[in-house]
């Protein structure tokens, strides 16, 4: 004959405990209050039956005319090609800072988002006191585990009480015990005994000598009365110095968006120093999209990088905070403000798209971008499920790709590099498709 039960719910008080106050956070709304790291200088409110408000209107319109401020910073920011990681790298503090405070650009070499390695070693050192943003996120998964560990425990107890008292109740009521229940009272009172007549380490008591003794290491720690002490002799240990081991790290669709879109930041070679041209950057980020890395005549105009950063510029173009979301399994992952205000908000996977009549003028090209855009449903679904598991919404950016020597690629120099670069993004176009999971309890209508 089975027995049933019902598992009754721990209390919430001996689970939970004592609320531990949470500190308290940044001011974000002050620290990132510039979207980007440039200057905008908008009118002032016009207010129609105020005189004086329109007067304040022409006089800021005009001044802007006549002396128009500068929207850049007053040196430019400076980063470092790197062709083992195929990635840029930020070596001064101050830039990285910039650039992470004023867009959310990169994320550190040794943090999992905001370069914040170097206050993590001086709180673990003791320099310092309080907590970093990673820190707090990885006590509050520790106190969310030890939460369900303790609520697994109280839910096992209370199932193993009702499973006694009803199985105590079943041999009442057939006139004996079974023996599986007399060998658990008799175990627990032997424990019990035995509890009360072995003392503990802790209920023992230690003289108070051998405490003292047990505290320091050097029995004559502690001067003897009337021996003078010296406070100039007593020498402090230096402060710490910790240098800075962490660097920021742009990718590539970072690092030309804020060379080409902005002309805020400045690529110079490691090798040689110099300055790399914005013409000559556009073809090593193009080429590096490749491994091993292809020559600048090789390019094609469905390059990787090409497709992946048109997607980029277009919803950087739209206000969105575009991160690498390689993490779910995408390309992109949009943000409204940035990550330390909410989660993303949807997955955008970068797709071409060959629906110019040249990709299906002959059978080879035909082979070929069936073998370039083969995709599974498979592959469709488990990206979804991610999505819709981590509660973000995925986007399909198709990328239109243009057909190769058009005539209008721009103009090339010497090494092989295009001058004008708008006319090649120019002839790429964005198609975006939403795609969400059908359930059949959420959707009857």
């Amino acid at each position: 004959m089975g027995v049933t039960f019902e598992a009754q719910a721990p209390p919430t008080e001996a689970v939970k405990g004592p609320r531990i106050p949470r500190p308290p956070r940044p001011n974000y709304n002050k620290l990132h209050a510039q979207p980007l790291p440039v200057k905008a200088y908008p009118l002032p409110p016009l207010i129609p039956h105020n005189p004086l408000s329109i007067l304040h209107v022409a006089f800021i319109y005009l001044s802007q005319v006549i002396l128009p401020p500068s929207s850049h910073p007053p040196n430019l920011l400076r980063a470092y090609f790197s062709a083992d990681t195929r990635s840029f790298h930020v070596t001064d503090e101050e830039t990285a800072r910039i650039l992470w405070e004023q867009g959310f650009f990169g994320k550190g070499s040794l943090s999992r988002s905001e370069p914040a390695w170097l206050e993590r070693e001086k709180i673990r050192q003791g320099l310092v006191l309080g907590n970093t943003s990673e820190e707090i996120t990885r006590k509050r998964r520790e106190e969310r585990k030890q939460f369900k560990n303790e609520r697994a425990r109280l839910e096992r107890e209370a199932i193993e009480e009702k499973l006694a008292e009803e199985a105590i109740d079943h041999g009442n009521s057939n006139g004996h015990i079974g023996p599986s229940i007399v060998l658990n009272v008799a175990q627990t009172d032997g424990a019990e005994e035995t509890n009360r007549q072995s003392p503990t380490l802790n209920s023992a008591r230690v003289p108070q000598e051998h405490i003292s003794s047990l505290e320091t290491d050097e029995p004559h720690a502690v001067p003897p009365s009337g021996v003078a002490f010296d406070a100039s002799s007593l020498q402090l240990p230096a402060p710490k110095v910790i240098t800075n081991q962490e660097h920021l790290q742009l990718t590539a669709e970072e690092a030309f968006f804020l060379v080409y879109a902005l002309g805020v930041l400045t690529i110079q070679d490691p090798s040689t120093s110099q300055q790399i041209p914005t013409s000559r950057l556009f073809s090593i980020c193009r080429s590096h999209s490749y491994f091993p890395p292809l020559p600048s005549s090789s390019h094609a105009p469905d390059d990787p990088f090409l497709l992946s950063y048109v997607v980029y510029h277009h919803f950087r173009s739209l206000g969105w905070v575009v991160r690498p979301g390689i993490k779910f399994g995408v390309d992109h992952l949009l943000y409204n403000r940035g990550p330390v205000f909410s989660h993303a908000e949807f997955a955008i996977i970068v797709l071409p798209a060959y629906t110019d009549a040249y990709w299906s003028s002959t059978a080879e090209l035909q082979a070929a971008v069936k073998r370039k855009t083969k995709k599974t449903w498979w592959w469709l679904h488990c990206v979804n499920r991610v999505q819709a598991q981590v509660k973000k919404t995925l986007v399909l950016a198709y990328v239109e790709v243009p057909p190769p020597d058009s005539g209008d690629e721009g103009i090339v120099d010497e090494a092989g590099d295009v001058v004008d670069i708008g006319k090649i993004l120019r002839r790429y176009r964005v198609r975006e498709l939403i795609l969400k999971r059908w359930t059949l309890n959420r959707n009857k209508e």
